[in-house]
């Protein structure tokens, strides 16, 4: 009996020397333990901050996410789900991709992860698994005869009344396959000129995506690069310039302009910034766009007209229906729309016919006359009018003006004259 005594006393002592060493405190973050983690995005050691950020984000959206730290590969991992089981966490992943909206989400496997810091609600007690391993090592070194005896014939509450009973074993479902996350983890630090941008236009109040253009501008030269469309993946311009600043500039018609700084060499930095994050292997660039405002004014500069004439050419249907889209999403709007040319001249205008045709001149159907500079004006805000009228919107909302030749943006004889000759929007009421 004292031998069984002794050797029950020994197999404490493993036990609890075992749980006490395995239950290190981690010195590098919240510590993943072992199991399967749906994972959304992934961080290097020394950003923890970026994966708490990016985490607390998704909370903030619903998502219920969490962080942790992975030693065995030095990096931080933004994870949505944790299971013990194999098969459960990749129908999981598949579900997320699908329904989540996160298509580069992966499984991470945590084979020798530390357990005590984690910070995930799991009541599989994840501990049986250290359990059962402290238990094998101990079988190494004592005779299984005189170990079978002592549990069939000790009582374990009597002698070692701190020691659970030790649970069966428990079947580990295979790990060496796995889907390849369409986003690789960053490995290095991400600039502009090895990443690529992506710049998101929408509209605030109801999320949806906009049609518009982002400006990049030489900050320190305040000199336009180029022009980019918005809603695609891009790569920046280098501005060659000691800082490596840009300035951002989107722009969507009928919405308000919003700007954005980011610097090209050391682009990291900026995803502080409520606005700019990093995603996987690429840059995202929010521009969250606000409609007009009571005194605010934009140029329809996409609306063109024949020459002479206050009939607009089919190519000014897009603009047109911008105008009607900002319209209509604000009833309370109420605009005034303001007639331009370049010069004061007098000649020929052409108007629409009976048949209000506004986008094509025909000789049975326009009705000619001549008349002033500042007349045409008139008649060509007027006529956006009659359209906007005809797409059932109230007359009473929309309000011309005729300015001729009075506010030219260019000399009349300048290579840009042909930007004098415009219609602006301005915003009476919202």
């Amino acid at each position: 009996m004292a031998q069984f005594r002794t050797i029950a006393i020994m197999l404490f002592a493993f036990i609890f020397l075992s749980s006490t060493y395995s239950t290190a405190t981690p010195t590098d973050g919240p510590a993943l333990q072992k199991g399967y983690y749906i994972v959304v995005a992934a961080f290097l050691s020394g950003q923890e901050n970026f994966a708490q950020r990016h985490s607390s984000k998704l909370n903030d959206e619903g998502k219920h996410s969490k962080y942790g730290f992975d030693a065995a590969r030095g990096f931080y991992y933004v994870y949505l789900d944790y299971y013990t089981d194999f098969s459960e966490s990749i129908n999981q992943m598949l579900a997320v991709r699908k329904e989540s909206g996160f298509g580069d989400a992966w499984v991470r496997i945590i084979k020798d992860g530390t357990e005590a810091q984690v910070d995930v609600v799991a009541k599989e007690e994840p501990k049986l698994e250290e359990k059962k391993v402290a238990k094998q090592e101990v079988k190494k070194v004592v005779d299984p005869v005189v170990a079978k005896e002592v549990e069939q014939k000790v009582d374990p509450v009597k002698i070692v009344p701190a020691v659970e009973p030790v649970p069966a074993p428990v079947e580990v479902a295979p790990t060496e396959v796995l889907p390849n996350p369409k986003a690789d983890p960053v490995y290095l630090p991400q600039t502009l000129k090895n990443t690529q941008a992506f710049f998101s236009l929408y509209n605030a109040t109801n999320g949806r995506v906009l049609d518009g253009e982002i400006e990049v501008i030489d900050t320190d030269r305040s000199k336009l690069i180029s022009k980019m469309k918005a809603n695609t993946y891009l790569n920046l311009p280098d501005p060659k310039s000691k800082s490596g600043k840009l300035t951002l500039i989107g722009s969507s018609f009928g919405y308000r302009k919003i700007q954005h700084e980011m610097n090209y060499y050391n682009t990291e930095a900026d995803t502080l910034q409520e606005d700019i994050d990093l995603v996987g292997n690429y840059y995202m660039v929010k521009f969250d766009m606000s409609r007009m405002v009571k005194g605010d004014i934009a140029t329809l500069y996409n609306i063109y007209f024949y020459n002479d004439a206050a009939v607009m050419i089919p190519e000014s249907k897009y603009e047109l229906n911008n105008l009607l889209q900002m319209l209509q999403d604000n009833p309370k709007y109420r605009i005034m729309l303001h007639g331009h040319t370049n010069g004061n001249g007098r000649g020929k205008i052409i108007y629409v016919g009976k048949e209000k045709d506004f986008f094509a001149i025909t000789q049975d159907d326009v009705i000619k006359e001549s008349g002033t500079a500042k007349e045409l004006s008139g008649a060509r805000a007027q006529v956006i009018k009659d359209w906007l009228v005809t797409q059932g919107i109230d007359a009473i909302r929309v309000e011309t003006k005729a300015w001729g030749g009075a506010r030219m943006l260019h000399d009349k004889d300048s290579q840009n004259a042909r930007r004098n000759v415009r219609v602006e929007v301005e915003v009476l009421e919202n």
